[in-house]
């Protein structure tokens, strides 16, 4: 499966490494609560594996959306720029942050699948 997990409450979709999709878990909007603004990076900025690349903003936290791996910023969702709730609504499909031209794919290794990252939550 493409799908991978960070630690930190990021997915990756990496089908193409030349644009792989980065977003935040249900887990992280869940704890958040409702998103009400989101930083996106500029596009053409790099970035490294774990920088923060942006922040999202709910009513009652805000969070750092860290790099799952190291990159090139292709395009972000300005439809999220927009309306910051499909965060809340559809966080794995419509509510993506960002797409990512992968440095290293080999980084994709470190990161969870999704077993990985339910067993992660389970410990939380």
């Amino acid at each position: 499966m493409s799908i991978k997990f960070s630690p930190d409450h990021e997915w990756i979709n990496a089908a193409d490494t030349a644009a792989a999709v980065v977003g935040i878990t249900v887990h992280a909007q869940d704890a958040l609560g409702d998103v009400v603004f989101v930083d996106l990076p500029a596009v053409g900025t790099t970035f490294a594996k774990g920088d923060v690349a942006g922040v999202v903003e709910s009513v009652k936290a805000a969070a750092d959306v860290y790099a799952p791996v190291s990159g090139e910023i292709v395009e972000v969702n300005e439809a999220l720029r927009d309306d910051p709730s499909l965060a809340n609504s559809d966080p794995l499909a419509s509510g993506w942050f960002f797409k990512v031209r992968l440095s290293n794919p080999t980084e994709l290794d470190g990161l969870l699948d999704a077993t990985g990252y339910d067993a992660l939550l389970q410990s939380l």
